[in-house]
């Protein structure tokens, strides 16, 4: 994973010794139900989140860089949301930030960073932002950063035990 810098952050492959910070945000109601999975029970579970995350090479702590705490994470996933536009290179961008740090512009400033590295050093096409329509600072996000309304999915959530949700997607384009 490369390592982007932004003003006021530092996107970065997660380490093990995040994991305070990762369960400090992890455990609290306001995060996981709206990013589609349930709080964190234990530091444990912060642990093996980060293995995963390593694993993954998808998903990126967001490093607040006065402090040099993770404040949240933002990943680049390999999903195709709309089946008709697979022929596309795509990616959907997803995040969460410890309610802490809300309101601050963080997460869009990581989001158009990442955005202009997908398309410029990944040479995507289209790149997704979903979020449940319950979740309504995620759409000020989308919204916020450019990106289109493009359309909603009924979906069953298994990491929360099988919740029905409206999913609400948008779409940026290469370019656009």
């Amino acid at each position: 994973m490369k390592t982007i810098e932004t003003e006021r952050l530092i996107l970065r492959q997660w380490k093990i010794s995040d994991m305070d910070d990762l369960f400090e945000y992890a455990q609290n109601e306001l995060v996981g139900p709206n990013a589609g999975w349930k709080p964190h029970e234990n530091i444990n579970k912060s642990r093996d989140v980060i293995k995963h995350f390593i694993g993954s090479g998808e998903v990126y702590a967001i490093e607040l860089k006065k402090t040099k705490k993770v404040i949240g994470s933002i990943g680049i996933h390999e999903r195709y949301p709309d089946p008709e536009k697979k022929d596309l290179k795509q990616r959907e961008i997803g995040y969460v930030l410890n309610p802490d740090y809300w309101g601050n512009g963080y997460v869009p400033e990581a989001v158009d960073y990442l955005v202009e590295y997908c398309f410029k050093e990944l040479d995507l096409d289209l790149v997704w932002s979903g979020h449940f329509d319950f979740n309504k600072n995620s759409q000020k996000v989308s919204e916020k950063c450019g990106f289109k309304y493009t359309f909603s999915k009924e979906e069953v959530i298994k990491g929360l035990d099988n919740k029905k949700v409206t999913t609400l997607y948008y779409s940026k384009l290469k370019n656009k």
